[in-house]
């Protein structure tokens, strides 16, 4: 690590405070280039243990970069993690107020929910797909703290991943009774489709994001805990909304969810 404790702190309150008032922010490595991965993951906790110490439970985990093509072209081999707090979460058709928002964007996923603890490392798929308890259609809405969009991937650790809200809904699904590399989705938009895409897109298998993730907490000691939330990761593009703007996702074999921006 690159940065001390009390530089940690003021970064995460800097974060927190753009999210909280949906105000923006150059990106933090302008001002601390020689930060670290670790540097960045310690200010994703830091902005976790302010948001519990006010209340707030933290009610599942998200990957994002979950491409092989976008981890090439970012130079990165992993993807990027972060947690999802209770409010973030959106009732299925529910609106969500874009005032409390700077540039939200949508992303298709498919989220997982686990029936038994998962942990690193040697965590690989068939791991995962024992310990699912069911799969479900998720919508997440991102939204970059960071003025224009233009960041590098620690000032995104460090943001928590972009992550605002998110919105699940459709039917649960067993794994064993799905290919989840060939669920096809489409994303639509205002009754319109504007993403198509399966699976495969997130890593070869969505269950691999979660393995990943198991792996990297299983450095730290730590593990994803039964009964927890996993967005897996974009299949898509994220794609831009604004005011007015109703986002439906559909995925096969297992119905629909849509969340409305008002």
């Amino acid at each position: 690590m690159k940065l001390d404790k009390a530089t940690i702190e003021q970064l995460a309150i800097r974060l927190e405070t753009c999210e909280l008032e949906a105000v923006d922010t150059t990106k933090i490595t302008d001002d601390y280039p020689d930060m670290d991965w670790d540097d960045a993951y310690a200010i994703q906790d830091e902005i976790k243990r302010r948001k519990i110490a006010r209340g707030a439970r933290i009610v599942g985990l998200k990957a994002g970069l979950t491409s092989h093509a976008k981890m090439k072209q970012m130079g990165v081999e992993t993807p990027v993690f972060g947690f999802l707090a209770d409010y973030f979460s959106v009732p299925e058709g529910g609106e969500i107020d874009t005032g409390k928002l700077i540039h939200p964007k949508v992303e298709p996923e498919i989220a997982f929910v686990t029936k038994a603890p998962l942990k690193g490392p040697g965590c690989h798929i068939g791991a995962v797909l024992a310990a699912t308890d069911f799969v479900i259609p998720a919508i997440e809405i991102i939204d970059s703290r960071y003025r224009d969009f233009k960041f590098d991937l620690k000032s995104v650790v460090a943001d928590n991943c972009s992550s605002s809200r998110f919105v699940v809904g459709g039917r649960m699904g067993n794994v064993a009774e799905l290919d989840l590399r060939t669920t096809g989705i489409v994303l639509e938009k205002n009754g319109e489709p504007v993403a198509f895409g399966a699976g495969a897109a997130v890593l070869g298998h969505p269950a691999a994001a979660i393995a990943m993730l198991a792996n990297m907490l299983g450095e730290k000691g730590e593990e994803i805990p039964a009964g927890t939330l996993i967005l897996s990761g974009g299949i898509t593009e994220a794609v831009a909304v604004k005011a007015g703007d109703s986002i439906s996702l559909r995925v096969q074999d297992l119905g629909s969810v849509s969340v409305r921006f008002g």
